[in-house]
């Protein structure tokens, strides 16, 4: 032996090592995507974002845009150094259309704005930290947003896709995270599409999206399948076509002698109408000045012999409210909802939420004042409140006609 190494051997030895930096990989995660599969995964998530972002700029009344994508590997240390901490992680499964999931990353300060915005709010980012108010308002939106995106991933794919209402998590991203929070594909190498987002002025962030590798060759599949006409080879693997063989070229048609032509067209006998049978004369209708069209001589249209009566009908008699009053007692027992309205008001979101025990919602009706009965949502009554016993009750007071 010399000492030096067979091809073998170094091949050997490099499937067991990471080249990336990243955490040791297994075997089955050095599948990589394609070119043609990174291209399409890269045209579905641009398309679907692009929507969502229409739907976000709506909900928070602000211009968002968001950039064409990048996709990448990553590893889950890799996304721990870049990305900051901690962010919040939104898991979207999907319920029909699509067998998978993936998750959505945005940042601490980004769900707070977003968060003040939808409040009603100037889009500040509050020194609080995140709490359960932020997480369920950004999956509200992200439920929104995702969802037009799976709408138009529907209608580019040629399939109905559903997704189940996000769940959002602030995740440290240095710290181990129970395996019931994040998904399992997090474990090994996954797929990272990430956009640039800008929201007015107050958001200019990266928000991405991570594919486990089935899921993402599950897309592409789909797409190759819908949209590329069922292929997914490149351009250069497509063979040259056969040409075809030269047509012959066809004879050339002779020329028409046009000194020839005007000749024999002076030459042609004129028209004549035939004796007896001239054209119909337009004469004008009275009083209108149009012209109306006479029947030719012998040739007028024959009138068909129908029999025309007036119509008959019956004549109305005093039963028919016998029968009316007949019809309303089959509908006697049907039952109607009352409904006692002491008052109503009117509150923003922000003030629905900060509702606690103890709060006091005024209303916009006047102490004494008489209340509302409504039947089936019908304002018919007024009244004032009783007390029967232990339970309350209404003295009808005035019939609203």
């Amino acid at each position: 032996m010399d000492g030096m190494l067979s091809q073998d051997e170094i091949n050997a030895l490099l499937s067991g090592a990471n080249l990336d930096g990243g955490a040791p990989e297994e075997a089955a995660d050095e599948t990589l995507l394609t070119d043609e599969q990174k291209d399409a995964l890269g045209e579905v998530a641009n398309i679907s974002m692009g929507t969502a972002a229409t739907t976000l700029s709506t909900l928070l009344n602000q211009t968002v845009n968001i950039t064409t994508p990048n996709v990448s590997y990553m590893y889950w240390d890799d996304l721990a150094d870049s990305y900051d901490r901690p962010c919040v992680f939104l898991s979207i499964q999907y319920t029909c259309g699509l067998d998978g999931n993936n998750v959505l990353v945005l940042k601490e300060r980004d769900v707070k704005i977003i968060t003040d915005l939808m409040m009603g709010g100037a889009g500040v980012e509050s020194e609080e930290p995140i709490s359960e108010l932020h997480l369920s308002a950004i999956g509200e939106a992200m439920n929104q947003m995702m969802g037009s995106a799976a709408t138009s991933m529907s209608t580019m794919l040629g399939q109905k896709i559903d997704i189940s209402p996000p769940v959002a998590n602030l995740i440290d991203l240095n710290e181990k995270q129970d395996d019931s929070i994040l998904p399992s594909f997090l474990n090994k190498r996954f797929i990272k599409v990430a956009f640039r987002m800008t929201i007015g002025d107050l958001i200019d962030s990266e928000i991405m999206q991570l594919y486990p590798f089935d899921f993402a060759e599950n897309l592409c599949e789909t797409f190759s399948a819908n949209v590329m006409g069922g292929t997914d080879a490149s351009v250069t693997d497509i063979p040259a076509a056969i040409p075809a063989p030269a047509a012959p070229e066809p004879a050339p048609m002779p020329q028409p002698d046009m000194t020839q032509m005007q000749q024999g067209m002076m030459g042609m006998p004129q028209m004549q109408p035939m004796p007896g049978y001239g054209m119909p004369q337009m004469q004008p209708m009275p009083g209108y000045g149009m012209p109306q069209m006479q029947p030719m001589p012998g040739y007028g249209m024959p009138q068909p012999n129908v029999n025309v009566q007036p119509a008959a009908f019956q004549a109305f008699t005093g039963a028919m409210s016998a029968a009316g009053h007949e019809n309303i007692d089959l509908i006697m027992d049907v039952p109607l909802e009352v409904t006692v309205e002491l008052g109503r008001t009117s509150k923003s979101i922000k003030e629905i939420l900060e509702f606690a025990p103890g709060t006091i919602v005024e209303l916009n009706k006047i102490a004494g004042e008489p209340i509302d009965v409504l039947v089936n949502g019908k304002y018919v009554a007024k009244g004032e409140v009783v007390v029967i016993e232990e339970s309350f009750g209404v003295k009808i007071t005035e019939i609203i006609k």
